[in-house]
């Protein structure tokens, strides 16, 4: 993988290798069992250049590849999933507003954004719709100097310390998805209210709440893609991100087979290190297989997105496969430790769940087997449902 990699991008991932032990490893626990988000990590992340990963050099990103910042999120994520992927949905927003917006967007927002002065978010998911984003309720109406919105999101991550929030809205309900639009808000706008931040079986450091929309007008200049655009948008963002969660997924799994390894070969049991047994042996074995199987699809995917392809069904191959292989996997490292694996001076019970949170985020497993089978089936003439 490294010969196709810039030496520029060879040494932005060891920057993140460097960041992940230094700024989030030592304050990860922390953040969990106290149910805080670290926005002063933002911050820091903007110092080390890691909140422009694919935005173009010239507006003040790194502009690298699909490939180069998977290894990237692989690398930070095995400290924290939950921060990491905070980290990627600001990434993505700064892109998409570099990318898409216009002139007047990029100077209002990417400056301050690149700088981890402003946080981003997407906002799609409401509480009555999540797989179907064609059917969101959130209603933009026309009205003389804008648009109107009003409605409710829900999983919206980096909620809580959002400044600029991406609203996927719906401008005509007859329509259907040609009617989806999406608009930039300030995250101090009048009418906007951030619900309490989601008590969680893990991953807090995301900042994930609900948001309640009511009355805000929204200038012309702030729609970022109109009607059907903005869903052909969002599902583009949505295929990216699947990609790079498989890389989350490859971070923690990795993770937590080296804790597991590490703690295995010290601890001695019947007058030998238990990493000693055989059966102990072959399931650690496993859960590497099953970690080289998720990296194979995880740069697959990457290198179809580099290529300039749409890598719909590699995406949903990596995702599936990583998000699954990374559960199972984590629970087996558990196991290997005994109850040590329960400990929370351990990384383990942090990956775990959030292991599990990924089988939800960007699409549920489920969905990704949709996409799968729409592929497999097409030269059968049969249609996935």
């Amino acid at each position: 993988m490294y010969d196709t990699l810039s030496c520029e991008e060879v040494r932005l991932i060891k920057t993140a290798t460097a960041f992940a032990a230094g700024e989030i490893e030592p304050y990860a626990t922390d953040w969990e069992l106290n149910r805080r988000v670290p926005t002063e990590t933002f911050k820091a992340a903007a110092d080390a250049g890691l909140t422009g990963l694919l935005v173009p050099k010239l507006l003040g990103g790194r502009d690298a590849s699909h490939v180069a910042v998977a290894k990237v999120l692989e690398e930070l994520s095995q400290a924290c999933l939950a921060f990491t992927f905070g980290l990627l949905v600001h990434n993505n927003l700064v892109n998409v507003i570099a990318r898409n917006g216009s002139q007047n967007q990029i100077d209002r927002y990417l400056p301050e954004m690149l700088a981890g002065q402003r946080v981003g978010a997407f906002c799609i998911t409401e509480p009555g719709t999540g797989s179907d984003a064609t059917e969101i309720s959130t209603r933009a109406e026309k009205v003389s100097n804008g648009w109107r919105l009003n409605g409710e999101k829900a999983w919206v991550t980096n909620s809580v310390c959002a400044d600029v929030f991406a609203v996927y809205a719906q401008t005509d309900p007859d329509k259907g998805w040609r009617g989806i639009a999406c608009f930039l808000v300030d995250g101090n706008v009048q009418g906007l209210e951030r619900g309490a931040p989601y008590t969680m079986s893990g991953g807090h450091a995301m900042g994930v709440s609900g948001l309640r929309i009511e009355d805000i007008l929204v200038p012309e200049t702030g729609m970022l893609f109109g009607p059907g655009n903005g869903f052909k948008a969002a599902m583009r963002a949505i295929n990216l991100a699947r990609t790079f969660v498989a890389a989350l997924c490859c971070g923690i799994l990795k993770a937590s087979l080296e804790t597991a390894l590490t703690y295995c070969a010290e601890r001695q049991a019947f007058g030998k290190p238990i990493l000693s047994n055989q059966g102990l042996q072959w399931e650690l074995a496993d859960v590497a297989t099953d970690l080289e199987a998720a990296r194979l699809l995880l740069y697959r995917a990457a290198f179809a997105l580099d290529r300039g392809e749409e890598s719909i069904a590699e995406s949903a191959h990596a995702k599936k496969f990583a998000s699954r292989v990374a559960f199972t996997g984590i629970s087996q490292c558990m196991q290997a430790m005994g109850a040590a694996g329960l400990r929370t001076d351990t990384p383990l019970f942090r990956h775990l769940a959030t292991a599990k949170m990924t089988h939800y985020m960007d699409g549920t497993t489920e969905i990704q087997n949709v996409v799968i089978s729409r592929e497999i089936l097409k030269e059968y003439g049969i249609r996935a449902e």
